[in-house]
């Protein structure tokens, strides 16, 4: 097995520059520490201790944290179970088509606007609490947090902090501090974790883009690391740690129920998004490893697969700053943040939204049915009034 990884995986021609061999790379113990594949081994015990400490962050911590902030939980009707529906539900599809609606009716007897209303509480019974949310937005600010605190102490004194050449100066002869090591396993183990974890956690509209995140995350990461560019990776991983902070934070007071104070929190998370994705990240990081970079060594595969990666992680900044400006949109027209275009919140918020729908159709239609009982009743009542005050007219004379 060893010897298959060192003739297929470990080519020097797919991690390093041509004309350097892995013996190049190797340096002395005072000189520090060299990235070395098989380190990364150590990022699978790592994220399965990051899901057993979330276990009990959330209970301990966060949820002491959510009575604090007040977060209370929705009143959701429970159905009735009914086993055909509940078949339909699981093996087919949770939003039925009206040809299912029909064909559901004619085996169980219902009508459609039971069936409709059944499918539609059963899709609320399956909604994460906000009691989940509050807790997956807390356990993410605080690793955020730290991540991003710990990251800007370790590089705010290096050289390609300021100037990000600086990042293929003596590539790949370049040491690793213990610090940036430990940086970049726990951020590879904590992406690891939410992956192993995306089954359970919260499910949005965007799933699959997040799915492809998390992917593309541990890829750069991974790759990142044995070909030895640490040093641009750890500015990447900082600049998405910057405005995640501001966006998990802002999901906590949302849960919350704080509206006075997601407002601003949402301009301050657009306007950092904006900034470090849309800006910082093409015109700094992607421009020094698709330019820079090659006045420092010539193309290989690592190249090509790196800046790839970086590629698909900048469509996704650009997919998401298309959600977010038209939360833009809204706010500057309707002068509030109605709710996330990409959070779970939007579908029970249409659910919401139906039911107030077919309310006022059945009010409409029972209308339609009292319009002409209110009408003949009016006419009597007006026929009534009239031979009333004929009669008391009559009555003088006849006297």
């Amino acid at each position: 097995m060893e010897a298959f990884f060192n003739e297929w995986l470990w080519k020097e021609e797919y991690w390093l520059p041509p004309g350097i061999s892995w013996l190049d790379t190797e340096t002395k113990e005072e000189e520090g520490r060299f990235p070395r594949p098989r380190d990364l081994l150590f990022c699978l015990p790592l994220a399965v201790a990051f899901i057993a400490l979330r276990y009990v962050f959330e209970r301990c911590f966060a949820d002491p944290l959510r009575k604090l902030f007040g977060v209370e939980e929705r009143v959701r009707i429970r159905v009735v179970p009914i086993p055909k529906l509940e078949t339909f539900y699981t093996q087919n599809t949770r939003l039925p088509s009206q040809s299912d609606v029909l064909s559901l009716g004619k085996q169980s007897g219902l009508s459609q606007r039971k069936i409709q209303t059944w499918f539609r509480h059963r899709r609320n019974q399956d909604r994460p609490s906000r009691t989940k949310k509050f807790w997956e937005a807390t356990w993410r600010f605080v690793f955020y947090l730290a991540s991003f605190t710990g990251g800007l102490a370790s590089l705010i004194n290096t050289s390609w902090f300021w100037d990000p050449s600086e990042c293929w100066r003596d590539y790949p002869k370049q040491p690793v501090a213990d610090a940036h090591y430990w940086y970049y396993m726990l951020e590879m183990s904590f992406y690891l974790s939410l992956l192993l974890c995306v089954s359970v956690d919260v499910k949005r509209k965007d799933f699959k883009e997040q799915v492809i995140h998390h992917i593309a995350t541990i890829f750069l990461i991974g790759f990142s690391y044995c070909a030895n560019f640490v040093r641009i990776g750890t500015l990447v991983m900082l600049l998405h740690d910057s405005s995640d902070i501001i966006l998990e934070s802002g999901k906590m007071f949302h849960y919350a129920g704080w509206t006075w104070l997601c407002d601003p929190m949402f301009i301050v998370f657009a306007l950092v998004f904006m900034l470090t994705r849309l800006v910082v990240f093409p015109c700094r990081v992607i421009h020094t490893t698709l330019v820079l970079s090659m006045d420092f060594f010539q193309p290989f595969f690592g190249y090509y697969f790196f800046n790839a990666l970086l590629l698909v992680l900048q469509a996704l900044h650009v997919f998401w700053a298309y959600l977010i400006l038209r939360m833009i949109w809204k706010f500057a027209f309707m002068g509030k943040v109605e709710r996330d275009e990409r959070s779970d919140e939007e579908s029970e918020a249409d659910d919401d939204e139906e039911e107030e729908q077919e309310e006022e159709s059945s009010w409409d239609q029972r209308k339609g049915t009292m319009n002409p009982k209110l009408a003949s009743l009016a006419d009597n009542c007006v026929l009534n009034n009239l031979t009333n005050h004929r009669s008391v007219s009559r009555l003088p004379k006849a006297r």
